[in-house]
Protein backbone atom coordinates (compact mmCIF):
# COMPACT_ATOMS: atom_id res chain seq x y z
CA UNK A 1 0.00 0.00 0.00
CA UNK A 2 1.32 3.34 -0.84
CA UNK A 3 1.78 6.30 1.58
CA UNK A 4 -0.17 9.54 0.46
CA UNK A 5 1.45 12.30 -0.46
CA UNK A 6 -0.88 14.69 1.28
CA UNK A 7 -2.39 15.11 5.13
CA UNK A 8 -5.64 16.69 4.43
CA UNK A 9 -6.78 17.02 1.37
CA UNK A 10 -10.04 19.46 -0.31
CA UNK A 11 -11.91 17.56 -2.80
CA UNK A 12 -13.92 20.42 -5.02
CA UNK A 13 -16.61 18.47 -6.77
CA UNK A 14 -19.07 19.96 -9.48
CA UNK A 15 -22.77 19.40 -9.60
CA UNK A 16 -22.24 17.36 -12.93
CA UNK A 17 -20.42 14.69 -10.30
CA UNK A 18 -23.73 14.30 -9.12
CA UNK A 19 -25.41 13.80 -12.48
CA UNK A 20 -23.91 11.26 -13.82
CA UNK A 21 -25.55 9.85 -17.19
CA UNK A 22 -28.67 11.53 -16.74
CA UNK A 23 -27.45 14.76 -17.94
CA UNK A 24 -29.41 16.58 -15.15
CA UNK A 25 -30.56 16.01 -11.26
CA UNK A 26 -29.19 13.44 -9.36
CA UNK A 27 -27.86 9.86 -10.54
CA UNK A 28 -27.83 7.32 -7.42
CA UNK A 29 -25.53 5.07 -9.57
CA UNK A 30 -23.10 8.21 -10.27
CA UNK A 31 -23.52 9.39 -5.97
CA UNK A 32 -22.54 5.91 -5.43
CA UNK A 33 -19.72 5.41 -7.37
CA UNK A 34 -18.35 8.53 -5.94
CA UNK A 35 -18.93 7.73 -2.90
CA UNK A 36 -16.98 3.89 -3.33
CA UNK A 37 -14.30 6.10 -4.50
CA UNK A 38 -14.07 8.13 -1.73
CA UNK A 39 -14.39 5.05 1.11
CA UNK A 40 -11.04 3.76 -0.69
CA UNK A 41 -9.53 6.33 0.78
CA UNK A 42 -9.85 5.28 4.48
CA UNK A 43 -7.39 2.79 4.25
CA UNK A 44 -4.58 5.63 4.01
CA UNK A 45 -6.25 7.90 7.24
CA UNK A 46 -6.64 10.94 4.97
CA UNK A 47 -8.22 13.80 6.56
CA UNK A 48 -11.35 14.55 3.79
CA UNK A 49 -13.10 17.57 3.22
CA UNK A 50 -15.46 18.20 0.18
CA UNK A 51 -16.72 20.82 -1.05
CA UNK A 52 -19.96 20.73 -3.74
CA UNK A 53 -21.39 22.63 -6.20
CA UNK A 54 -25.00 22.03 -7.57
CA UNK A 55 -25.05 23.04 -11.38
CA UNK A 56 -26.90 19.93 -11.96
CA UNK A 57 -29.71 20.96 -9.86
CA UNK A 58 -29.80 24.62 -10.24
CA UNK A 59 -27.32 27.16 -12.04
CA UNK A 60 -27.51 30.73 -10.44
CA UNK A 61 -25.68 33.00 -13.49
CA UNK A 62 -28.29 31.73 -16.96
CA UNK A 63 -31.07 32.16 -14.06
CA UNK A 64 -30.08 35.57 -13.37
CA UNK A 65 -29.50 35.95 -17.48
CA UNK A 66 -33.11 34.88 -17.73
CA UNK A 67 -34.51 38.11 -15.34
CA UNK A 68 -34.39 36.27 -12.20
CA UNK A 69 -32.51 38.90 -9.48
CA UNK A 70 -29.03 37.61 -9.15
CA UNK A 71 -28.73 37.27 -5.48
CA UNK A 72 -31.88 35.38 -5.42
CA UNK A 73 -30.43 33.22 -7.80
CA UNK A 74 -27.57 32.53 -6.08
CA UNK A 75 -29.21 31.29 -2.91
CA UNK A 76 -30.77 28.46 -4.90
CA UNK A 77 -28.12 27.58 -6.11
CA UNK A 78 -26.26 27.38 -2.70
CA UNK A 79 -29.71 25.16 -1.60
CA UNK A 80 -28.96 22.91 -4.61
CA UNK A 81 -25.54 21.90 -3.39
CA UNK A 82 -26.85 21.36 0.12
CA UNK A 83 -29.38 18.55 -1.49
CA UNK A 84 -26.16 17.47 -3.44
CA UNK A 85 -24.21 17.08 -0.06
CA UNK A 86 -26.75 14.80 1.71
CA UNK A 87 -26.89 12.63 -1.21
CA UNK A 88 -23.88 11.95 -1.30
CA UNK A 89 -23.70 11.81 2.46
CA UNK A 90 -26.06 9.11 2.36
CA UNK A 91 -24.17 6.95 -0.20
CA UNK A 92 -20.77 7.38 2.04
CA UNK A 93 -22.68 6.07 5.51
CA UNK A 94 -23.95 3.44 3.76
CA UNK A 95 -20.07 2.14 3.08
CA UNK A 96 -19.45 2.87 6.87
CA UNK A 97 -17.75 6.09 6.39
CA UNK A 98 -18.64 8.38 8.71
CA UNK A 99 -19.93 11.87 7.82
CA UNK A 100 -20.49 15.52 8.47
CA UNK A 101 -22.04 18.07 6.45
CA UNK A 102 -21.45 21.87 7.42
CA UNK A 103 -23.28 24.62 5.79
CA UNK A 104 -23.05 28.37 4.92
CA UNK A 105 -26.16 28.46 5.49
CA UNK A 106 -27.97 27.89 9.02
CA UNK A 107 -30.36 24.91 8.69
CA UNK A 108 -30.18 23.14 11.95
CA UNK A 109 -32.72 19.88 10.91
CA UNK A 110 -30.68 19.05 8.29
CA UNK A 111 -26.54 20.15 8.55
CA UNK A 112 -24.42 21.68 10.99
CA UNK A 113 -23.67 25.37 10.38
CA UNK A 114 -20.29 25.61 9.30
CA UNK A 115 -18.09 26.75 12.30
CA UNK A 116 -14.19 26.33 11.26
CA UNK A 117 -12.85 24.43 14.50
CA UNK A 118 -15.96 22.03 14.33
CA UNK A 119 -14.83 21.09 10.98
CA UNK A 120 -11.21 21.05 11.75
CA UNK A 121 -12.21 18.64 14.82
CA UNK A 122 -14.03 16.10 13.13
CA UNK A 123 -11.37 16.12 10.27
CA UNK A 124 -9.19 15.30 13.05
CA UNK A 125 -11.27 12.17 14.21
CA UNK A 126 -11.26 10.67 10.66
CA UNK A 127 -15.03 12.21 9.94
CA UNK A 128 -15.77 13.36 5.88
CA UNK A 129 -16.63 16.65 6.30
CA UNK A 130 -18.82 17.94 3.17
CA UNK A 131 -18.96 21.37 2.65
CA UNK A 132 -22.42 22.69 1.21
CA UNK A 133 -23.96 26.65 0.46
CA UNK A 134 -21.06 27.86 -1.10
CA UNK A 135 -19.53 31.02 1.18
CA UNK A 136 -22.75 31.55 1.96
CA UNK A 137 -22.81 35.02 0.09
CA UNK A 138 -24.09 35.59 -3.36
CA UNK A 139 -21.53 36.33 -6.53
CA UNK A 140 -19.30 33.38 -5.37
CA UNK A 141 -19.03 30.47 -6.68
CA UNK A 142 -18.27 27.09 -5.25
CA UNK A 143 -14.45 27.19 -6.58
CA UNK A 144 -14.08 30.17 -4.25
CA UNK A 145 -15.52 28.22 -1.59
CA UNK A 146 -13.54 25.15 -2.00
CA UNK A 147 -10.44 28.22 -1.83
CA UNK A 148 -11.45 29.75 1.21
CA UNK A 149 -12.48 26.38 2.77
CA UNK A 150 -9.18 24.93 2.54
CA UNK A 151 -7.52 27.74 3.28
CA UNK A 152 -9.62 27.85 6.48
CA UNK A 153 -9.18 23.89 7.32
CA UNK A 154 -5.28 24.44 6.86
CA UNK A 155 -5.42 21.93 3.79
CA UNK A 156 -2.42 20.55 2.26
CA UNK A 157 -3.62 21.02 -1.65
CA UNK A 158 -7.26 21.28 -3.42
CA UNK A 159 -7.74 18.46 -5.68
CA UNK A 160 -10.45 19.53 -8.32
CA UNK A 161 -12.01 16.89 -9.73
CA UNK A 162 -13.24 17.66 -13.54
CA UNK A 163 -14.25 15.67 -16.69
CA UNK A 164 -11.33 16.65 -18.06
CA UNK A 165 -7.39 15.16 -17.72
CA UNK A 166 -5.97 18.23 -16.73
CA UNK A 167 -5.84 22.08 -18.12
CA UNK A 168 -5.36 22.44 -21.75
CA UNK A 169 -4.26 25.56 -23.74
CA UNK A 170 -7.84 25.45 -25.56
CA UNK A 171 -11.17 22.84 -25.30
CA UNK A 172 -9.12 19.28 -26.47
CA UNK A 173 -12.87 18.30 -27.26
CA UNK A 174 -12.83 21.40 -30.31
CA UNK A 175 -9.23 21.43 -30.33
CA UNK A 176 -7.27 18.04 -31.58
CA UNK A 177 -3.90 20.05 -31.18
CA UNK A 178 -4.81 21.14 -27.94
CA UNK A 179 -2.04 21.03 -25.45
CA UNK A 180 -2.04 19.42 -21.51
CA UNK A 181 0.01 21.52 -18.76
CA UNK A 182 1.59 19.23 -16.75
CA UNK A 183 2.47 22.01 -14.32
CA UNK A 184 1.13 25.61 -13.96
CA UNK A 185 2.52 28.74 -11.90
CA UNK A 186 -0.93 30.48 -10.43
CA UNK A 187 0.11 33.39 -12.46
CA UNK A 188 0.52 31.34 -15.94
CA UNK A 189 -3.40 30.82 -15.24
CA UNK A 190 -4.51 34.43 -14.03
CA UNK A 191 -2.98 36.23 -16.82
CA UNK A 192 -4.24 33.70 -19.77
CA UNK A 193 -7.50 32.92 -18.55
CA UNK A 194 -6.94 29.26 -18.15
CA UNK A 195 -10.19 27.61 -16.83
CA UNK A 196 -8.93 25.87 -13.91
CA UNK A 197 -10.82 27.65 -11.11
CA UNK A 198 -12.13 31.17 -11.17
CA UNK A 199 -9.68 34.34 -10.50
CA UNK A 200 -11.01 35.13 -6.90
CA UNK A 201 -10.47 31.27 -6.25
CA UNK A 202 -7.00 30.76 -7.79
CA UNK A 203 -5.72 34.53 -6.06
CA UNK A 204 -6.74 33.03 -2.74
CA UNK A 205 -4.66 29.90 -3.62
CA UNK A 206 -1.82 31.47 -4.69
CA UNK A 207 -1.59 34.24 -1.86
CA UNK A 208 -1.71 31.27 0.31
CA UNK A 209 0.93 29.18 -1.31
CA UNK A 210 -1.61 26.61 -1.98
CA UNK A 211 -1.39 24.14 -4.47
CA UNK A 212 -4.41 22.90 -7.27
CA UNK A 213 -3.90 19.75 -8.82
CA UNK A 214 -6.66 19.32 -11.79
CA UNK A 215 -7.31 16.36 -12.66
CA UNK A 216 -10.14 13.56 -14.11
CA UNK A 217 -12.52 11.93 -11.73
CA UNK A 218 -14.46 10.01 -13.83
CA UNK A 219 -11.40 7.54 -14.10
CA UNK A 220 -12.02 4.87 -11.80
CA UNK A 221 -8.95 5.10 -9.06
CA UNK A 222 -7.85 8.65 -10.00
CA UNK A 223 -9.12 10.16 -6.66
CA UNK A 224 -6.64 7.45 -4.79
CA UNK A 225 -3.75 8.40 -7.63
CA UNK A 226 -4.21 11.84 -6.73
CA UNK A 227 -4.06 11.51 -3.05
CA UNK A 228 -1.09 8.70 -3.30
CA UNK A 229 0.43 11.99 -5.56
CA UNK A 230 0.81 10.50 -8.88
CA UNK A 231 1.44 12.36 -11.42
CA UNK A 232 -1.78 13.03 -13.38
CA UNK A 233 -3.66 15.79 -13.96
CA UNK A 234 -2.19 19.64 -13.91
CA UNK A 235 -0.47 20.87 -10.77
CA UNK A 236 -0.67 24.96 -10.16
CA UNK A 237 2.07 25.96 -7.92
CA UNK A 238 4.28 28.85 -7.76
CA UNK A 239 6.74 27.31 -9.40
CA UNK A 240 7.28 25.36 -12.53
Amino acid sequence: MGKPAYRRVLLKLSGEAFQGELGYGIDHTAVDSLASEIAALGKYEVEIGLVVGGGNIFRGEPASAAGMERTTADYIGMLATIINAMSLQDALEKKGVQTRVMTAIEMKELAESYIRRRAIRHLEKNRVVIFAGGTGNPYFTTDTAAALRATEIRADVILKGTKVDGVYDKDPKKFPDAKRFEQLRYMDVLNRGLKVMDATAVSLCMENSLPIVVFDFTVEGNIEKVVLGDKIGTVVTHGV
